[in-house]
């Protein structure tokens, strides 16, 4: 059993592990790639993702997890049994699509490097308090 700010930490840590994988692999496949319109559509990725998805996700799960009744939870509570399974499908759906060769090497470089980031700064803890303001 952890502390609802431990089960917070956890969730930035997972956002922001894998944050760095996904643009990890994304600027892994940007060498030849790196054109001005690359860099903006990435840009632009990395905004829908933040502005849309991630942001609305970090204070969904911030507000979950501080209405708790209970100070100690068990630590597998940073996310919900929805956020597992929708972590497991895109995980299960990125290894898939890269595996296949059906996504060109462009697309992984422009699109991972724009969600890993956006997944990244996420997992800077900054909406929920741990960082500080």
């Amino acid at each position: 059993m952890v502390k609802k700010s431990t089960l917070l930490l956890l969730a930035c840590l997972v956002w922001a592990a894998a944050g760095f994988n996904i643009l990890r692999i994304g600027l892994s496949c940007y060498p030849g790639r790196t054109t001005l319109l690359n860099l903006l559509l990435s840009v632009v990725v990395f905004e829908v993702f933040r502005r849309f998805v991630f942001t609305r996700l970090v204070h969904k799960h911030t507000a979950r997890i501080l209405g708790y009744e209970q100070e100690r939870k068990f630590f597998l509570n940073f996310f919900d049994v929805p956020s597992f399974a929708i972590m497991a499908v895109m995980m299960t759906g990125g290894i898939g699509l890269r595996a296949s060769g059906l996504a060109p090497q462009g697309f992984i470089a422009v699109f991972y490097t724009g969600l890993g980031a956006a997944l990244l700064l996420a997992g800077s803890c900054s909406d929920t308090g741990l960082c500080g303001p």
